[in-house]
């Protein structure tokens, strides 16, 4: 088995030397070869020196600089795409998922799959933050097609071959577990080990959590549209009955209601009509994204070519 390990690196210089070192102690146990490809997304911190220590140190390992940060999604696709070998796997930078664990992934995906996730026994965040990452991960759950996968994470491993369906993506916006279902059907998942945090904090916020919920639902789905519709077709049977209304008002009781019952009635339509417009907008500037030929990522340089 040969293992391609792609980790995109943000605020990373504390966390990867010690990440290489574990992932020089596991690798050669599992895989016959191996390399690590570490993804600089534009970084602010000095991660790309550090890679390229790292790369100078480690024949198996590989660094990317990316010319900005593009998101943890296009990273993933970068380093994906620059992959060697016929196994992927991916983890984030923060030690949180320990390399000691991927093993495990393998030993599932041997079991069939074309894609395994591991997710952790017990979620580390705050409260808050686990309700909201329980949404996004139901609503990808939901988009992938497959209900019965609800513990989607960023600690994955599955046959490189599946790239081959999502080879000629572009766009600005993405999701590596939407498109692994462009190539396959066959997930799995499996209880891991997750590490409490030790250095810095989560680059995913509220705000950064709702933007990839926004994303899933108006980039990869119509039900929002759907959604506006069947919204509009039931306000329109509200109307029809609050035309009768009216209509046996005026006849019964010889006037019309008063002003309050007017003005309620246009405001609900307004917002009616306003909320359909704001989904309709967000799918337009899905397409003018796309339309306008901003690139996923854009590769700096690499240590290959040093």
């Amino acid at each position: 088995m040969n293992l391609s390990v792609v980790i995109p690196v943000y605020n990373g210089q504390d966390t990867i030397i010690e990440l290489v070192e574990r992932l020089g102690n596991v690798l050669p146990g599992i895989s016959d070869s191996y390399e690590t490809v570490l993804v600089c997304d534009g970084s602010p911190d000095h991660s790309w020196q550090v890679i390229e220590q790292l790369a100078a140190r480690y024949p198996w390992v590989r660094g990317i600089e990316l010319m900005r940060n593009y998101g943890q999604h296009n990273a993933l696709l970068c380093g994906v795409r620059a992959a060697r070998y016929e196994i992927i796997v991916t983890l984030d930078d923060d030690l949180q998922h320990p390399p000691e664990e991927i093993p495990v992934l393998l030993a599932r995906l041997e079991e069939g799959f074309d894609v395994v996730f591991g997710v952790p026994k017990k979620l580390p965040h705050s409260w808050w933050r686990n309700l909201t990452s329980v949404i996004t991960k139901n609503l990808v759950g939901y988009v992938m097609g497959y209900q019965s996968i609800r513990d989607i994470s960023s600690y994955r491993v599955f046959r490189t071959h599946i790239r081959k369906a999502f080879e000629n993506y572009r766009g600005p916006d993405l999701l590596l577990d939407v498109l692994l279902t462009w190539g396959t059907s066959r997930f799995g998942t499996v209880p891991v080990e997750e590490s409490p945090r030790m250095v810095g904090k989560s680059n995913y916020n509220m705000l950064k959590l709702i933007k990839m919920a926004l994303t899933l639902l108006t980039g990869y789905t119509t039900v929002p549209l759907r959604f506006a519709s069947i919204l509009g077709f039931l306000f329109t049977i509200f109307g029809i009955f609050d035309l009768i209304y009216i209509l046996v008002t005026y006849f019964v009781l010889g006037s019309l209601p008063g002003f309050s019952f007017l003005a309620s009635t246009i405001i609900i339509f307004s917002g009616v009509q306003l909320f359909a417009l704001g989904i309709i907008g967000e799918y337009l500037a899905r397409v003018f994204d796309r339309s306008y030929g901003r690139p996923t990522y854009q590769v700096l340089k690499t240590t290959d070519q040093e």
